[in-house]
């Protein structure tokens, strides 16, 4: 007798009859089994993503990062990682500290590789590894030979920390021979100047390297050929993607990388305003000197902060100068603000080319808020201005087949247009700029171009080249938007384009920062700046060309000189006619550090004319030599610090991990990355169904051939 119940049996069936129908249910419910159980196994495997003690992914709790181990179906705790920064300012220059702590709570040894962000114009000049109460302190070295003392050290098991600078912004923290429970930290500080505009001064501290549209045709290597870092692979376009591509964690399984932020200010002046843009601070004043601390504590790495204050009436500087005697060498960096030149109300008729970011990085708070300030910059055109709008993802779409008048019906027309747009797709970026970019000299109308971009896109240097080469008088400005732009893109394309960069964080500021914009794009500039300083001072200034002013904006220059003389004089160009201003070099301000905004300045215009040059290997030199003389990281050169004591035995396995970041707040990771490669409920329960048609199924053809029997 079979053993099945009664409605299952076979009624006479013959017994070679009667094996096969049973060969062919077992068959069956096999196959949906198996199909079932590989969905599952899929799910599993996907909640990890590449590297210790070893636990079930169920273990993990909220924001626990866990990579595979070599156990099937097992998982390793990476290494955690908090940020802590402290940042003093005092007058325009801010020194900051900020202090990686690496914890390995695994039961092996490993090695955490952190990709990170630093303000675009943040001088990197030392290194600092803690372990418990020991400092190791950090040399400057050629790239390539810090790389190798790195990966000797490491291989010989000595703790040891690098830092590398991918792009202006980018930089990466390698650290090695973490011991099980060992927690190692590492202290990179750096300084930079205030940016100060329309009256007030700012202060941003990027947290997250957002996802970058990485075009072009893989190189063929696969991801984990290159240190394993990056998502991305390296391409044609962007040899180095998987270096600027960290791994992104899902917003879905919480958010990790917490950061603690500390400053002390000393203005210098009563303040009218003391705030922050997107954390809320807590404030403690005293004598003139403000502490500033996040008051819920840590917060995710998850977008830009920012500080800002602004002088009370009549205290606002018009001009500030520091100064530093080294090297043999005198260094200012000075601030001067031209006096307010009234425009009136007369304003320069223009042809305004719009250019905004669909991409699926856009989708969400970004896409709302470049439509509001886009939205807002169409309703300020007059019927003496003409415009044109050009959108771009995957592909790029423009309004008009030319710049048309800025009449009722077409501006109504672009009103409707611009309601209907929608984030998504890839960010080709280089079509939009090259249709905007027209290359021709302007007679009649000011042409201005208005770019509104989140700006996370890794072939800078190919849209840099474009710009430079079709920008003829056109003037570019950009805005970022969204929680983490591209700072450094957006800066750096306006520099070039003789615009200005203006960042949108959160759509409460659209209407005040377009405010500040119109006012700057809508009235004539301050142009053909230059400096005389007296010939036998052999000074060299940077920036070399300094870019046009816009109203509310000051000039910013560091200067390196034989001596510094005493005097000097500023001229310039307003609508035409010639302006001058003298300027008082002396000063009781002397302040360490001067010298590295003047050679930081100079590396990155060292940077910008290797972009455009023929032969590049004199240009690399001449980096490496100023980046080494005032021990700065640059593209070419790096900071490593190496504890001579071996700690990790030689017969235990070094696991490497790259760190996670979080998505930048707002940005959808579905529209970046796609559908996670996950199963969900549903795709189960698709399963669960299959399994049950296939079974009942072959209970149905068994009982049906059981009776024809």
């Amino acid at each position: 007798m079979l053993p099945y119940p009664d409605r299952f049996r076979f009624k006479s069936a013959p017994p070679i009859a009667s094996r096969l129908m049973f060969v062919w249910f077992v068959f069956l419910l096999l196959v949906a089994v198996l199909s079932v159980g590989m969905l599952v196994t899929a799910m599993v495997q996907a909640a990890g993503t590449e590297t210790n003690q070893d636990v079930r992914p169920h273990d993990a709790t909220r924001g626990t990062l866990f990579f595979k181990s070599e156990s099937n179906g097992h998982y390793l705790p990476a290494p955690l990682l908090k940020t802590e920064v402290q940042m003093t300012i005092s007058g325009l220059i801010v020194r900051a500290t900020v202090r990686q702590q690496f914890k390995n709570h695994g039961a092996e040894w490993a090695e955490g590789i952190y990709v990170f962000p630093l303000p675009e114009h943040a001088a990197v000049d030392h290194l600092n590894m803690h372990i418990g109460e020991r400092i190791i302190e950090g040399v400057i070295k050629e790239r390539g030979e810090a790389k190798q003392t790195y990966e000797k050290a490491k291989t010989e098991g000595k703790r040891v920390g690098l830092v590398e600078q991918e792009r202006a912004n980018i930089f990466t923290t390698s650290v090695a021979n973490i011991g099980p429970g060992d927690e190692i930290s590492v202290e990179i500080q750096y300084q930079q100047a205030l940016h100060y505009d329309q009256g007030q001064f700012r202060v941003r501290f990027p947290m997250v390297v957002g996802p970058r549209y990485i075009p072009g045709v893989s190189e063929g290597a696969s991801v984990q050929t290159f240190h394993g870092h990056g998502w991305a692979k390296n391409t044609n376009q962007v040899s180095d993607a998987s270096r600027i591509t960290p791994p992104v964690l899902n917003p879905e399984h919480g958010s990790i990388n917490p950061v603690r932020i500390t400053i002390d200010l000393t203005p210098g002046f009563t303040l009218a305003r003391l705030e922050s843009s997107y954390h809320t601070i807590q404030k403690e004043e005293h004598d003139g000197h403000y502490t500033i601390t996040l008051a819920d504590g840590p917060v995710p790495a998850d977008r830009d902060f920012e500080l800002m204050w602004q002088p009370a009436e009549g205290q606002a500087p018009t001009a500030a100068l520091f100064s530093e005697e080294t090297t043999g060498k005198a260094h200012a960096l000075f601030m001067v603000m031209p006096p307010t030149l009234a425009a009136g109300d007369h304003r320069i008729p223009r042809e305004v080319i719009f250019i905004i970011d669909t991409s699926g990085s856009m989708h969400g708070h970004s896409i709302e808020q470049a439509k509001a300030a886009l939205q807002l910059a169409l309703a300020r055109l007059t019927t003496q201005d003409r415009f044109n709008i050009i959108q771009f993802n995957s592909t790029m779409d423009v309004l008009f087949s030319d710049a048309v008048p800025a009449t009722r019906s077409n501006i109504g027309t672009a009103t409707q247009y611009v309601s209907r747009l929608v984030a998504q797709g890839g960010t080709e970026m280089l079509p939009a700029l090259q249709r905007a970019l027209d290359g021709k000299e302007q007679h009649t109308q000011l042409r201005q171009v208005i770019f509104l971009t989140d700006g996370q896109v890794g072939n800078e240097d190919q849209l840099f080249k474009t710009i430079s080469t079709r920008l003829g008088d056109s003037r570019l400005f950009t805005i970022g938007i969204g929680s983490a732009p591209n700072s450094d893109f957006m800066r750096k394309a306006a520099e070039f384009s003789r615009g200005t960069f203006t960042y949108i964080g959160n759509t409460t500021e659209v209407q005040a920062k377009m405010e500040a914009l119109f006012r700057k794009v809508e009235h004539p500039a301050l142009t053909d700046i230059t400096i005389d300083l007296p010939p036998d001072a052999h000074a060299e200034i940077f920036p070399a060309r300094i870019p046009d002013l816009y109203l509310g904006e000051p000039v910013v220059v560091s200067v390196q000189a034989e001596t510094l003389p005493d005097h000097a004089v500023l001229r310039g160009r307003f609508g035409g006619t010639p302006w001058t201003a003298n300027l008082t070099l002396s000063t009781e301000q002397q302040r360490d550090g001067v010298s590295v905004f003047w050679a930081r300045a100079k590396i990155d215009a060292l940077m910008n004319e290797q972009m455009q040059a023929a032969e590049k290997d004199a240009i690399r030199q001449s980096i490496i030599d100023v980046a080494l003389q005032h021990h700065l990281v640059s593209r070419y050169t790096s900071l490593v610090a190496v504890d001579v004591t071996p700690v990790r035995p030689l017969d235990k396995d070094l696991k490497t991990h790259a760190i996670q970041t979080n998505l930048p707040h707002g940005q959808d990771y579905q529209h970046i990355f796609g559908l996670p490669q996950t199963a969900t409920s549903g795709q189960l329960q698709i399963a669960v169904g299959l399994l049950c048609l296939i079974l009942g199924l072959s209970m149905f053809g068994l009982r049906h051939r059981g009776h024809d029997t």
